[in-house]
């Protein structure tokens, strides 16, 4: 292959590159193509967690203002990963855009679903249970509960070694 056509093909993709990423619409502009599968692409700023395990990705400080939200059912959490890492990072989701309560959303169901952050999302843990309460975070670690000591009473009446001997008996 000649420089030409090394140069040729680099320029093509870039181009491809470039066209993929243009294709994204901004939050603002997902409500005008509900009912379409879109892509929409913004700046994570808070993923919350709702009463039964969905989380809610909210690209707005104040989520009742933001024109756009993802949405993640706690059943599909073992399908994308733990979400809460894509705070503070631009993504790209994939999906049809639905109107929910006079917003436009995207239900994510798959990782593959998400480009640009979705590196970023390691699996959940195998015993993550979203109705849990508790101190959970799936990713630190706490360390172990020491064991509880178990103290024991001596047997006086045992007899170890020698000792049968200097009983003065015979051994039998």
């Amino acid at each position: 292959m000649s420089t030409v056509s090394h140069f040729a093909l680099l320029a093509i993709l870039l181009s491809a590159t470039a066209a993929s990423a243009s294709d994204c619409l901004s939050i603002g502009q997902a409500a005008q193509h509900v009912g379409e599968t879109k892509c929409v692409t913004g700046k994570v700023l808070h993923v919350k967690a709702g009463a039964k395990g969905t989380h809610f990705i909210g690209f707005c400080a104040e989520r009742g203002a933001c024109p756009f939200s993802v949405v993640v059912f706690a059943s599909d959490l073992k399908d994308v990963g733990d979400v809460r890492r894509l705070e503070g990072h631009i993504i790209e989701i994939h999906g049809p855009v639905k109107l929910y309560d006079g917003r436009a959303e995207i239900i994510l169901h798959r990782v593959n679903q998400l480009t640009g952050g979705s590196t970023l999302i390691p699996p959940m843990p195998k015993n993550y249970d979203v109705e849990k309460q508790g101190h959970y975070s799936a990713g630190s670690m706490r360390p172990t509960k020491k064991p509880a000591t178990v103290k024991g009473t001596v047997n006086t009446s045992t007899t170890y070694g020698n000792e049968a001997d200097a009983s003065g008996e015979p051994p039998q």
